[in-house]
């Protein structure tokens, strides 16, 4: 399983977001609403246990989630 206990959705958001995208160009791309975006990210930056949406990428990065 994932190490974060990511979803597949979550794993889908946060690829996304890794590649530098915007909540609005996640939400475009994976067909939900911004806010859902949103929610989707909070929940990622609290799993990885990060701060923000950089320190979230660098995570991914080095654990091979990134886009």
């Amino acid at each position: 399983g994932d190490a974060f206990g990511l979803t597949p959705r979550e794993r889908q958001v946060l690829a996304a977001l890794a590649r530098g995208a915007t909540n609005r160009e996640i939400a475009a791309e994976l067909f939900m609403a911004e806010k859902t975006a949103s929610v989707h990210v909070s929940r990622i930056l609290a799993k990885l246990d990060v701060r923000s949406r950089t320190e979230a990428a660098a995570v991914a990065h080095r654990h091979g989630l990134g886009g």
